[in-house]
């Protein structure tokens, strides 16, 4: 009898996309819950992949080295960054307990083992950047900005709505970046930061953003001169002079001066908030504004 059919091996469990939208949702759930400072998201990353491990692993002494491989310092955007590092990691943690199950050679199994920290650690502050940018500095204000009309109403829904439609946005955004990648594996973040579909996507967002900025900037941002003065006898209103060369023009001013402002000073935001009031206060403190 040869020692294949004495020592059968024994295969592990194969990762389904049912493991992976269960992973993806008590990430989703759970990912800022446990915020530290030595380890920021690393728990609820191993709290997310924990019924994953347990069935792909069946030897204690692996389950420990995945848990360990998992809980240290991990911190990236919940949906663009979570999802897909998520699907990647599931990925190879698949390959990694079969090459385990078929007794591969430790120093290939050793190697996935690195691989999955060094995806963690290389694509968690990329993919971060992107989502950041997308979900915080784009899709969250049109959202606000689509709402702000009922909320200037008194409408609950207005404030409301715009948080339902972000959870909602980033848990269905979220759930296909895990699925892509675990499908494609580490090739998922070339995918989503590289490919010309997904360019054209983050392009097209951010020019809807700008034009929502810009809508909300025309419609909220209130400033008017109440200047007035008179010339031989006819009275000029400066605020009438300023509606018919260009409607709108203080508040493009004032809107333009606070974003050159943060692209020189790099987003400070309370500093900008400060100047503004004491400047605006002295303008309509002299009667210009």
């Amino acid at each position: 009898m040869n020692k294949t059919t004495e020592n059968p091996t024994k295969q592990a469990y194969e990762v389904t996309k049912k493991d992976v939208r269960l992973a993806w949702f008590r990430w989703y759930f759970s990912n800022a819950i446990s915020h530290s400072f030595d380890r920021y998201l690393g728990p609820a990353l191993l709290w997310a992949l924990l019924p994953m491990l347990k069935k792909i692993y069946p030897d204690e002494a692996e389950r420990r080295a995945a848990y360990e491989r998992h809980a240290m310092f991990y911190n990236t955007q919940v949906s663009w960054g979570g999802g897909t590092i998520l699907g990647i990691v599931a990925s190879i943690e698949n390959k990694r307990a079969q090459d385990v199950a078929e007794g591969k050679d430790k120093e290939e199994i050793n190697e996935l083992s690195e691989l999955i920290l060094n995806t963690k650690t290389g694509l968690m502050g990329a993919l971060a950047g992107v989502g950041d940018s997308i979900d915080s500095g784009t899709i969250l204000y049109i959202f606000i900005a689509i709402c702000l009309p009922w909320a200037q109403k008194g409408m609950f829904i207005g404030a409301l709505l715009p948080c339902l439609l972000m959870a909602s946005y980033q848990a269905i955004s979220g759930l296909y970046f895990s699925y892509l990648g675990f499908n494609l594996g580490r090739s998922a973040a070339a995918e989503i930061v590289g490919s010309r579909k997904m360019k054209g996507i983050i392009e097209g967002l951010s020019m809807l953003g700008l034009f929502m900025m810009g809508v909300l900037g025309a419609s909220y941002v209130k400033v008017e001169s109440l200047l007035k003065f008179t010339i031989s006898g006819k009275e000029f209103v400066l605020q009438d002079i300023f509606n018919q060369i260009l409607p709108g023009m203080l508040p493009l001013v004032v809107i333009g001066a606070v974003y050159l402002y943060f692209i020189k000073k790099d987003m400070q935001v309370t500093k900008a908030l400060l100047g503004l009031t004491i400047i605006l206060g002295l303008l309509a403190a002299i009667g210009l504004l």
